[in-house]
């Protein structure tokens, strides 16, 4: 569905609920009514959403990815900008996308919070910190915010402006009472125990699950070509992108 049909739908959307007295007590912006399932359930539109989504809320059919990844490594840095969001960006409508800030990183508790130790340093923990509380406080929208930052040539620099762009609605001082609290601490801590639970257990990264899980094949695959991959996988009908096809690349890791 192309942006412009998309948001055309939103605005008569919006119109009907306003002539019908029945528009929502929402504190959402009305082109984010429709942005997941959960909103437009609170928000009191969801039936209504359902029709704009027809084919967005399959889930059950939808090829979910997950990108483990460090904020600060090249190779997680490339295959996020230039194969996992491009690739959403074409097939939104057949998959799902799941990033989890985290990698190589160690962590320790002490007392009540933990410490953690990144590969490249303090300033990756620091941007996964701010990749894992962008994620929690901007929904969809953190998904250009990290794309944004990731494809900048400075990472923690780049995250002000990049929340400021593509989410503005989000208080950025918000972000970083997350980074800087408990809040944070304990978002990363969970990020740790899913990436310690993988089975099996994470090499490097970028590391890729499909589905929730990971083969060897797939993410060789999915890093020369997530794009073909998603398109083979989905058992739909299959949209038109699909037939375009896009090339493949070569592969890097941390």
């Amino acid at each position: 569905m192309s942006v412009f049909k998309r948001e055309l739908q939103l605005l008569s959307l919006a119109l009907l609920l306003c002539v019908s007295a029945s528009a929502p007590l929402c504190d959402v912006p009305v082109q984010r009514w429709c942005e997941s399932e959960q909103t437009a359930q609170r928000c009191g539109v969801l039936d209504q959403c359902v029709q704009v989504n027809s084919s967005r809320w399959r889930s059950d059919e939808r090829v979910n990815v997950s990108l483990y990844y460090e904020s600060l490594c090249p190779g997680c840095r490339q295959f996020l900008t230039q194969q996992l969001m491009p690739t959403f960006a074409m097939l939104s409508d057949i998959m799902t996308v799941e990033l989890v800030p985290y990698g190589n990183a160690q962590e320790k508790q002490v007392g009540q919070k933990y410490q953690f130790l990144c590969q490249h340093g303090e300033d990756e923990c620091l941007g996964n910190m701010i990749e894992t509380c962008m994620l929690d406080k901007m929904g969809d929208a953190a998904y250009a915010v990290i794309t944004c930052m990731e494809a900048s040539t400075d990472v923690l620099k780049a995250a002000p402006t990049c929340a400021g762009l593509f989410s503005p609605d989000t208080s950025y001082a918000d972000v970083m009472s997350c980074v800087n609290g408990d809040e944070g601490n304990q978002l990363m801590h969970q990020n740790a125990k899913k990436t310690g639970a993988l089975q099996p257990p994470h090499q490097y990264v970028p590391w890729i699950t499909i589905n929730g899980k990971y083969t060897e094949d797939q993410q060789q695959t999915a890093q020369s070509s997530l794009f073909i991959l998603v398109c083979s996988l989905y058992q739909g009908e299959k949209p038109a992108a699909c037939t375009l096809g896009q090339k493949q690349m070569k592969t890097s890791y941390c």
